[in-house]
């Protein structure tokens, strides 16, 4: 198994360091994920803009943006991602409900979410071939073309980060270990 240095600002690559000083700024630590991606600047670069397009400019709302990544980060079974999504969701008040169904992967409190749950894993596991009628269903369910697309951004996001986690064995940060998780069998 290869190591990875999990860099800190003062070691990091020169074009890598005002990106972990921004994530120290941020979340007063620099997270696990980011240390490791350090290595790479332009990783470390495009996925911090795709979080931040994904968080803050598509049109989906606190809930979906979960349901969109916790969905993902189970299906890859990250298991770094996982725990660090569900901190993530507490602190933006995500319902325990939405939460622990998509960790467990139990039916989601309602059908507008379970439907957006479908229609993620459809696009990973298929690769983005995804039936029409499947588009429609998403589309019937009260989602937009928009928003199709930007479940792409999503994937996107989650690969770069779940990808890195799984090369790295990145350790799960310190404040998101209560949510430790592994995939059910």
């Amino acid at each position: 198994m290869a190591d990875f240095t999990m860099h800190t600002p003062e070691t990091a690559p020169e074009a890598s360091r005002p990106l972990l000083e921004d994530s120290k700024r941020a979340f007063g630590r620099v997270p696990g994920l980011h240390a490791t991606m350090a290595e790479a600047p332009a990783l470390l670069d495009g996925y911090k803009h795709l979080h931040r397009l994904f968080a803050e400019e598509t049109s989906f709302d606190k809930d979906e943006l979960t349901v969109v990544w916790q969905t993902i980060n189970v299906e890859h079974e990250c298991h770094y991602c996982v725990p660090a999504h569900t901190g993530i969701a507490k602190m933006m008040k995500v319902d325990d409900a939405i939460s622990n169904a998509l960790r467990d992967e139990t039916p989601l409190p309602n059908p507008r979410l379970e439907a957006l749950r479908t229609f993620t894993l459809q696009v990973v596991r298929q690769r983005g071939f995804v039936s029409d009628e499947a588009v429609q269903s998403f589309l019937d369910a009260g989602f937009t073309k928009r928003q199709v697309l930007e479940v792409v951004l999503g994937v996107a996001q989650k690969v770069m980060s779940n990808y890195t986690n799984h090369l790295a064995r990145t350790p799960v940060d310190q404040p998101m270990q209560a949510f430790a998780w592994e995939k059910a069998a």
